[in-house]
């Protein structure tokens, strides 16, 4: 009897391949509606981005407004509120730079607990807002201030500046931010 010599080698992956159990297999069934009714899962969205408020300077160039390397004049995004009806006006003023965050996310829960003796029973539903763990900060900047009306381009427009606000860098941010429903839908 006469061998080639490859011929052991072969024969010792054959037998292997032979031995593999078989493939696995699987089938996908659809639900009727009774087992689909006993599924559950989690809802909420899970969110990440970057995002750029007036870096250069907004679109809006006249007296007040314009490009951010004008000293004279602001460039940033504006923000105002006021609690009263007839109170002054809070305002988030010249906002610009840029920042980033990995992981919020946004769900609607139930509360149904007094938390832990701290507050009233509630028993309704919030929204939750998770907080990303870290946000970094490029460039941001934003003046707090009080003001007489809404926009600098009103009548009579008076504006007290508090504090600037400079920020570059990471935010570590734990925890979650809950908002509270008022009022009847």
């Amino acid at each position: 009897m006469i061998r080639h010599p490859g011929t052991a080698k072969y024969g010792l992956a054959l037998a292997m391949l032979i031995a593999l159990p078989s493939p696995v297999r699987a089938e996908l069934a659809s639900l009727g509606d009774q087992a689909l009714s006993d599924v559950s899962g989690q809802g909420g969205i899970y969110l990440s981005g970057d995002v750029s408020i007036n870096e250069m300077g907004g679109p809006v160039e006249n007296s007040h407004f314009g490009r951010c390397d004008d000293a004279t004049r602001k460039c940033g995004a504006r923000f105002a509120w006021r609690l009263k009806e007839t109170g002054g006006w809070m305002v988030l003023d010249d906002i610009r730079g840029n920042f980033s965050f990995e992981g919020l996310t946004l769900r609607v829960r139930h509360v149904d607990s007094g938390f832990g003796g701290d507050g009233e029973l509630f028993n309704r539903d919030v929204l939750e807002l998770g907080l990303p763990n870290t946000v970094r900060f490029n460039d941001v900047r934003f003046k707090i201030a009080a003001s007489n009306t809404a926009r600098p381009t009103d009548p009579g427009f008076l504006q007290t500046d508090i504090f600037s606000v400079e920020m570059r860098g990471e935010v570590v941010m734990e925890g979650n931010l809950l908002v509270f429903p008022t009022g009847n839908p």
